[in-house]
């Protein structure tokens, strides 16, 4: 099995590693040639290209990218690569994209005989690299059977069924994991106002219901101003965006979370997108209010 992979950034980089070392041969693709090959020199398996065309031939081919754009143009219309791969090869999608391109990249793929999978990737880079990422899995059943040995190899795949499904979990994550992010770090602020030290703050909060996984991982971040980019403010906002908008296609109320989105549209317009979603708590009040008006 020849399997191509295309985006090795910080989160396709590790999964590609990891089918390297398992013995998979993996063609690792990156406009950055020496970007490609520091994956591909995870093993006697791997290769490296910086020529779209080598990665037709591959019998899976895995996109990893940062915007639902950067998926479109990479495999669908007259340039994409759907135009140009086997019939019978498997489309493996693990980015964070809308419902709505998902679905109407599995019918591209499935009109020029090509599976569509979608594995939508959670948690981070850590986790992806020691195999403990959750990889929500629907789509094509025969693919998905297919493909499972690869994504187990890669981390913790959940059959969820459906491509729907696999890109709702992961908006629905992301919407209300940086939701909770937002309000710790209003709290922060107000803490802080109060004459509180941000250390003794988390650590009383620590033992309340406010307790949570962003109080604990970046609870100290924001205490200590550590902002370097584990997961960017801009991807966040995108996931969000993306997440809300989920919501008005289903009908489905969601004021809090629009709520939530526009504190770190108000960031991301502040210039804070490149640094870690923690500095979501560096918004100044003027921009967010400025945001939520518009």
């Amino acid at each position: 099995m020849n399997i191509g992979f295309w985006g090795v950034g910080l989160m396709g980089a590790p999964l590609a590693r990891r089918l390297i070392k398992a013995g998979y041969n993996v063609l690792a693709y990156s406009r950055n040639l020496a970007k490609a090959r520091e994956v591909a020199d995870a093993g006697r398996t791997g290769s490296a290209t910086d020529r779209v065309e080598d990665l037709a031939a591959c019998d899976v081919l895995f996109t990893c990218l940062a915007l639902p754009e950067h998926v479109r143009r990479a495999v669908s219309g007259p340039t994409g690569l759907y135009g140009r791969m086997n019939r019978g090869a498997v489309h493996v999608e693990c980015s964070t994209i809308d419902p709505a391109l998902a679905e109407s990249l599995a019918e591209e793929a499935a009109r020029r005989g090509i599976a569509y999978v979608q594995a939508t990737l959670g948690k981070t880079p850590l986790a992806a690299a020691g195999g403990e990422a959750p990889i929500f899995t629907g789509g094509d059943a025969a693919a998905r059977k297919r493909v499972w040995p690869l994504l187990e190899v890669m981390g913790k795949p959940e059959d969820v069924s459906s491509i729907n499904a696999a890109c709702a979990i992961k908006l629905i994550s992301n919407l209300v994991g940086m939701a909770n992010l937002a309000v710790l770090a209003e709290g922060m602020r107000l803490g802080q106002r109060a004459g509180i030290a941000p250390e003794l703050l988390l650590r009383l909060l620590a033992d309340t219901g406010a307790r949570g996984f962003q109080m604990e991982t970046r609870g100290p971040w924001i205490a200590n101003k550590d902002f370097a980019p584990r997961f960017a403010l801009s991807l966040a906002h995108k996931d969000m965006r993306l997440g809300c908008e989920m919501a008005r296609h289903q009908r489905v109320s969601t004021p809090v979370l629009e709520a939530a989105r526009a504190v770190f549209a108000a960031a991301e317009a502040q210039g804070l997108g490149k640094l870690d979603c923690a500095a979501v708590s560096e918004v100044s009040p003027q921009t967010e209010e400025a945001s939520a008006r518009s």
